[in-house]
């Protein structure tokens, strides 16, 4: 049995079913991403597994132990917020150490946990200081070790760096996936940032709508995404719709343009439409070895991006994105202009509604 075990659970709050028959396994150590949209129900999940929300049904275990209807301080679980919520008149010290106050710890043990709590964040000299003394980043790093020095069992993560600028949001998250392998903590992380998500985790959870759409490795989400929802919500995608020729061999044309997918398309018959997608980095401007699909256009857009540069060309009334790395000496073709693209079948992804 997986260390947290999360079965069957739902959530409604009065006609409104937030939550439906959500399903995870999760092995001591790993690091768990839920991402969505606000208002899929991620944090909804978060909350009822901290205990801070009812299950409407389901169950919740934590290392074999049946946690579904205890109370939050009785399930051992540490949390951190996205708004940081440490007290203003407490220092940060005295932060950290409160759940150990709370439990009735002795001073000497609470001293010790806070000074190793404090250097394993980085912060082992602002102990005397007070939260509105420190910055957005280091107020999440002591809410971060409030939450740990209790040594919960299951570490949650509620949007802890949304608050936050975005280059202090890159170096945050690989200090807290740091610390949490250098502990080997379970941890659930919410987020609605797909780069936070598939940066930091083991594996990822993908939900719309109160539903996981679907559960694997980052690799696995971006690359081979399962449903339409997520192939769109995850990464920029380009989307074709494709007529079906031969649905045993996968053979469909895309315009003018005849393709084969080598694969058989269940369920698919001749002559209906289906929806095939492809990431804008396996589209190459002009004509590339490996790549014998060729798609005639126009250049619609230019966007620099630093070190990389994406345009969207329009082929036959559909704008295809595609990323090229800046290259000085080279610039890109002017908007307007004649271009071909080229991309391989099997890039081409499958869509499911």
């Amino acid at each position: 049995m997986a260390f947290l075990n999360i079965e069957h659970l739902e959530k409604s709050f009065g006609t409104n079913h937030v939550v439906k028959d959500f399903n995870l396994a999760i092995e001591q150590g790993e690091f768990v991403s839920l991402l969505g949209p606000s208002g899929c129900g991620k944090t909804t999940v978060l909350r009822m597994v901290a205990g801070f929300e009812t299950t409407s049904s389901g169950a919740i275990s934590i290392d074999g132990q049946d946690v579904t209807h205890l109370r939050p301080n009785q399930r051992n679980i540490g949390m951190v917020f996205q708004s940081y919520a440490l007290f203003p008149n407490l220092t940060v010290a005295q932060n950290v150490g409160f759940g150990m106050r709370v439990a009735g710890r002795p001073k000497s043990e609470i001293k010790a946990r806070v000074d190793e709590m404090l250097r394993l964040i980085g912060l082992p000299k602002l102990g005397n200081r007070y939260p509105f003394q420190l910055s957005g980043g280091q107020q999440q790093r002591v809410a971060l070790a409030r939450a740990l020095a209790v040594q919960p069992r299951v570490l949650l993560l509620d949007e802890p760096l949304s608050a936050l600028d975005a280059k202090i949001r890159v170096s945050l998250r690989e200090e807290i996936r740091e610390i949490q392998r250098e502990l080997g903590i379970t941890t659930i992380f919410v987020t609605h940032d797909q780069e936070e998500a598939l940066s930091m985790s083991d594996r990822v959870v993908v939900m719309n709508g109160g539903v996981a759409e679907q559960t694997g490795a980052p690799f696995e989400i971006y690359n081979h995404p399962t449903t339409r929802f997520v192939a769109q919500f995850v990464g920029t995608l380009n989307t074709l719709s494709a007529t079906v020729v031969d649905a045993k061999t996968g053979g469909v044309t895309v315009g003018e343009t005849a393709i084969a997918l080598n694969r058989p398309l269940d369920g698919a018959k001749a002559g209906e439409t289906i929806n095939l997608a492809l990431r804008p980095e396996v589209v190459s401007l002009g004509r590339k070895d490996g790549r014998d699909t060729v798609l005639a256009g126009r250049l619609a857009e230019v966007h620099f991006l630093g070190s990389t540069i994406r345009m969207r060309v329009d082929v036959g009334g559909t704008l295809i994105s595609l990323d090229t790395f800046n290259t000085p000496d080279t610039p890109p073709p002017q908007i307007g202009e004649a271009v071909e693209l080229s991309l391989a079948e099997r890039d081409l992804l499958v869509l499911s509604d």
